[in-house]
């Protein structure tokens, strides 16, 4: 009885070209196995708001269901119009958040068409690659920029042609003064200024915030921290 199944259903397809069964199963193993390491690499790497489980479960999938679709087209053309046709009455209304997210997407897509076509050299070289291009990217923080250190916020009461004894303490201990923000108006006395500064050494953040009270004419002096410049 068993017998009698499996041999019914390993003849099952009538397709124009017969279907190679140990390929499409090694293909779409493949492509299981890769969407994983592309999944991992995106958890590993992610930063942002935007993570979502069902955003990597997708990706894990994604590349074997590629690959069934491309094992039923088989070099088809007619039912590659069909699949076409369904593919148009789907629609997807998911919003990728990040433009890296949309990468990863496309990553799976590919391992899946390469699979399912049985190019499986391709679709592993072509995930190692990507997965080493992805890792070395966010190990090296590649694209991102550091140009201050802090942000100083103050109260400047004294008339601004005398800025010049505030900029000289300010340069004191950095090696990059930006004044970000001058703030004044009709009945507020005095100006609110904020710096973005690269430090000459970090650590010294409280000797330079003690300099800067202590200065005439300073007054409400706060700091924080600069991050990165780099897309949340």
């Amino acid at each position: 009885m068993l017998d009698s199944f499996l041999t019914a259903l390993s003849h099952g397809d009538y397709g124009v070209a017969p279907t190679n069964f140990p390929a499409m199963a090694l293909g779409l193993l493949l492509a299981f196995a890769m969407g994983h390491i592309i999944a991992w690499v995106y958890m590993l790497t992610h930063a942002g708001l935007s993570y979502s489980r069902s955003f990597v479960n997708a990706l894990v999938i994604m590349p074997t269901i590629v690959a069934i679709v491309m094992s039923v087209l088989s070099n088809n053309l007619v039912t590659a119009f069909g699949m076409m046709a369904v593919f148009a009455i789907v629609r997807f209304r998911n919003i990728l958040r990040d433009t890296l997210d949309t990468t990863y997407v496309l990553t799976v897509l590919v391992i899946g068409l390469a699979c399912g076509s049985q190019k499986f050299t391709t679709a592993v070289i072509g995930c190692a690659l990507t997965a080493i291009g992805m890792l070395y990217l966010w190990t090296t923080s590649f694209g991102s920029r550091h140009r201050y250190d802090v942000i100083v916020n103050l109260h400047w009461a004294r008339p601004l042609m005398d800025l010049g004894e505030l900029s000289r303490a300010l340069n004191r201990h950095s090696r990059r003064t930006l004044c970000a923000s001058q703030r004044s108006h009709e009945g507020y006395e005095g100006t609110d200024l904020s710096y973005r500064l690269l430090l000459r050494d970090p650590n010294r953040v409280e000797e330079m915030l003690t300099e800067l009270r202590s200065t005439t004419g300073v007054s409400r002096v706060t700091s924080m921290q600069a991050e990165d410049e780099s897309e949340v």
